[in-house]
Formats: C-alpha cells, structure tokens, sequence
C-alpha cells in the first residue's frame, strides 16, 4: 500500500526531475530591450516600455564607474547588445554583451592599456552565493533567474547600462 509519505516524496521527485533542465521555453512578449541600473541594483526586461519582469544583481569588485581597462573590476555604463549566448558558462549560462566597443577601446589604447572584454549577464555559483559585488566586471544574477532571463533575452537585444 502507497502511503502519503511515499506518494508525496514520489511527486516531488517527478516533479524535480520534470524541470531538471536549465533550458526554458519563453513564449511571452519579445524583450525589447534590457535596462541595468547599478547603482539600484536593479535590472529591468522590458518590451517596449512595458516591463515584463525585474531582477537584483551583484557587480564587479569595484562598481562605481565605467569599465575602463582589463582587470579594472568596473562593469560598463551605456548603450551595449547582447551578441552571444553561452549554454556553457562557468556561471551556469550567460548571455554576452558587446563591450567593448570602438570608443572604449580607443579610449583604454590612448591610456597604453586593454580595455578588457568577455562581460556577461550570468548565474551565481554557491561559492559566491550571498556575496556583494564578487565578478571582475559581470552582472551576476541568481542561477534560476539566468535561466529566465537566458529563455527570453534573444542575441541582438539592446541593453542599456547606467550608473
């Protein structure tokens, strides 16, 4: 005989493995553009000007400002796209964005410098978990929301980036 204990343990392991996947389907309004504004914290998908959802993150080890040069910890300020999908990711996924582009490498070569690259929005591992501001230059997000905003982010996608 099936006792509630046994059914209800069976149900959450179908359950569990039912949505083991870290791949999402989005059948939802296309994202139109993506709005990161750092000093909130806050992360805003947007469909035209309908916000369709909303999410807090972590950023590089020194937050404030411009991303300037490699290494530098910063995450950058202004107007990107997202030019690649990573299913990958050390960080679980990851969604890349264009920087740098052509004035913020001027800008770090007239310094003698590189002005670095391979920023992502991606998921947070446990070892970072409940860390502030831990990445070199990333948006890190939690690993089940990477897995949304992988499923409705498409590549090509404007993301404006603000202090």
């Amino acid at each position: 005989m099936i006792t509630r204990r046994m059914f209800l343990a069976s149900s959450t392991t179908f359950a569990v493995s039912a949505c083991s996947s870290k791949f999402k389907t989005y059948t939802g309004p296309e994202v139109t553009r993506v709005q990161v504004f750092k000093g909130q914290r806050a992360m805003q998908l947007l469909h035209h000007n309908t916000q369709l959802a909303a999410y807090k993150f972590e950023l590089g080890f020194a937050p404030e400002g411009h991303k300037a040069f490699y290494g530098d910890g910063r995450t950058p300020e202004g107007a990107y796209r997202i030019n690649r999908q990573n299913p990958n990711s050390r960080y679980h996924l990851s969604l890349g964005i264009s920087y740098p582009n052509a004035d913020d490498i001027a800008y770090a070569r007239s310094h003698g410098r590189e002005p670095g690259g391979d920023i992502f929005i991606h998921g947070t591992p446990r070892l970072f978990a409940g860390q502030t501001d831990w990445t070199y230059g990333c948006i890190a997000v939690s690993d089940d929301e990477m897995e949304d905003i992988y499923a409705m982010v498409n590549v090509g996608t404007p993301i404006f980036i603000y202090a």
